[in-house]
Formats: C-alpha cells, sequence, structure tokens
C-alpha cells in the first residue's frame, strides 16, 4: 500500500492591513491508500486551511501537496469533499443534489443516475431520492452530502467536520456509516474533528495540531479491532486513547 498524500513543509501565511497571519506553520504528512487518518486541534489551528490546500481549493504559501506523484495546483478530479455544513441546493431533490458534481464536470447525467441511485441506497436513504432537503433532518441531509462526494467513485474523501453540527445520537450513527462505507468503499479518508472520541473511534492515525499558528505535535496509531461497533468506547485502549490525546492537547508548553 503505497503513499496517496504527501504534505511537504506545507504553510499557509494571509496578508492584511495588521501585518502577515500564520495561519498554519510548515507541515509534513504521508498518508496511505486506503489509510483513515483524522487531525485534531484546538479551533483556529489550521486543520481546515490544511484540507483545503490538499484540496487544492487555496494555495500554500511554502510547501507542496502532492496526490498519488501528482502536485495539487487545483481540485483534483479523484478527490470528494465534505464540509461540515452540507451545502444542498434546496430547489434540487436529494437525487438531483448528488448529480451536481456529474453536470458540473458535464458528464453524463444517464450515465451518473444509477450510481447516484445506488450512493442514495448504501447511506440509508432508499425512499428519499425525489425528497427536497426541507423535509430531510440534519443527518440526512450529511448523508446526501456523502453521496455527492462519492459520486464520481474519488480515491480520496477530504471531510471537514462533517458532523459537528449533529445531535450526539446522530453523529455516532453517522460515524456508524461512515466507518461501513469506508470498509465497503475502499477510500481514503482525512478527516477534520474537534472531537477526541470521534477522532478514536473513526482513525488509524489521529494527528495532533497545536494551537495557531498550527504545528503537527504528535500522531498517535490507533490499534483497536475493526469494525468498531457503539461498545468499542468501552475498550480498555479506547479510553487510553483518549486520555493520551486529551493530555497533548490540554498540555500548556
Amino acid at each position: 500500500m503505497g503513499t496517496l498524500i504527501s504534505a511537504d513543509g506545507v504553510e499557509k501565511v494571509y496578508g492584511g492591513r495588521t501585518g502577515a497571519r500564520v495561519a498554519l506553520q510548515p507541515t509534513s504528512l504521508q498518508i496511505d491508500e486506503g489509510e483513515f487518518v483524522s487531525i485534531l486541534g484546538p479551533s483556529g489551528c489550521g486543520k481546515t486551511t490544511f484540507l483545503k490546500i490538499v484540496a487544492g481549493l487555496i494555495p500554500a504559501s511554502a510547501g507542496q501537496v502532492s496526490i498519488a506523484g501528482v502536485p495539487v495546483t487545483e481540485p483534483p478530479d479523484e478527490v470528494g469533499v465534505v464540509f461540515q455544513a452540507p451545502t444542498l441546493l434546496r430547489w434540487r431533490t436529494v437525487l438531483d443534489n448528488v448529480l451536481v458534481p456529474a453536470e458540473a464536470r458535464g458528464l453524463s447525467r444517464r450515465r451518473y443516475e444509477p450510481v447516484a441511485h445506488d450512493l442514495v441506497r448504501l447511506v440509508g436513504l432508499d425512499g428519499f431520492a425525489d425528497h427536497y432537503p426541507r423535509e430531510l433532518s440534519g443527518g440526512m441531509q450529511q448523508r446526501v452530502a456523502l453521496s455527492r462526494a462519492l459520486l464520481l467513485d474519488p480515491r480520496l474523501l477530504l471531510m471537514d467536520e462533517p458532523f459537528g453540527a449533529l445531535d450526539a445520537m446522530t453523529r455516532e450513527e453517522m460515524n456508524l456509516e461512515l466507518q461501513r462505507i469506508w470498509v465497503e468503499r475502499a477510500k481514503t479518508v482525512l478527516f477534520i474533528t474537534h472531537s477526541i472520541d470521534e477522532a478514536v473511534f473513526l482513525s488509524d492515525r489521529v494527528v495532533v495540531m497545536t494551537a495557531r499558528p498550527g504545528r503537527i505535535l504528535d500522531t498517535l496509531v490507533i490499534d483497536l479491532p475493526r469494525p468498531r461497533t457503539i461498545h468499542a468506547r468501552r475498550h480498555p485502549h479506547f479510553v487510553e486513547y483518549v486520555d493520551r490525546l486529551r493530555t497533548l492537547i490540554f498540555a500548556r508548553p
């Protein structure tokens, strides 16, 4: 299993009337094909900035990101992105929202409609293809956003706190769903979260960042059996991982 994401000395500096602001200190990270890696850290530490650079949505000020050996200079075709807000088009049905990436690239709707239907079923929304966003709960809307990100079968899924706005029960349900889809679809996932429990539950590795300006403080390998059920949080090692991460995040320099 080779390296899919390679970030080498990636840095982001914003300019302004009050001078330069460092959003992300030089950051290097490699993620292998098929890995599930979470980035954990306090608000404003550069987690989302790093993800947007990997996604080709903003340029790095220094350093370079490559995906499958190709430098990222624009949004790559083989990447799907899910943000915290589902950003669905309210005038379009579930099916039509899922089909947006194909339409944006001028691809055949006829070809991708069966794929979209399969994805709607995959995320547990069978029977809702003709519903509108206003008729869905927050968790259901986020399932639509996940289906949309998977439509073109990307190798890499970038997720920026996708479940942060959901209630606790729905969030746990979505964690289980995401784990199932990750296993079934064999994707590589880079996942941003503020939740220590969520990071441990989902990840193969958890990358911990410092407060702003962010840099990588440490990386923790999560050695827990898969698939992980709701009872995984009772596992002694799960509790140990959570404690170690909490200590890292809240430790003072």
